[in-house]
């Protein structure tokens, strides 16, 4: 019967060699920029990219979102990250220049607890439509 000691008794069978780069090999920025961008060419592919450098293709996928995570998130040394605003710029429309569709009177009508309430687009002051509003759900609410 074949014992898994045999094996320790006599001579080893196999040898394996392995050849090429050692585990943890460290990557400066510049190399992991220089690989990358060799991955964003039209018609490159990872794969054969991360083969021809001898990296792991996950890594390079890896190195990749890296990237794109530092230039979409800004840098901590400009500061704290402030909100920016974009300016609402406003145009006088002449009259004689606007469509028939923005000088046509629009109408919105609110529909609440079986009322349907119609206001005008010359409505200048809100006032009397909550007024009316909050009696037609007072009313609404006693039935």
């Amino acid at each position: 019967m074949f014992d898994v000691s045999d094996d320790a008794k006599n001579e080893y069978r196999r040898v394996e060699i392995l050849t090429g780069p050692g585990r943890r090999r460290r990557w400066s920025a510049d190399e992991k920029a220089r690989i990358v961008a060799e991955t964003l060419l039209p018609g490159a592919r990872v794969s054969e990219v991360a083969r021809r450098w001898q990296v792991c293709s996950q890594q390079v996928f890896g190195w990749r979102r890296a990237a794109r995570q530092e230039t979409a998130a800004p840098s901590k040394s400009a500061g704290p990250c402030v909100p920016r605003f974009v300016p609402i710029v406003t145009e006088d429309i002449p009259r004689g220049l606007a469509s028939p569709a923005t000088t046509a009177a629009t109408v919105i009508e609110v529909k609440l607890a079986g009322a349907v309430v119609r206001v005008g687009s010359d409505l200048s002051d809100a006032g009397p439509l909550t007024a009316v509003l909050r009696a037609v759900r007072a009313s609404a609410s006693r039935t």
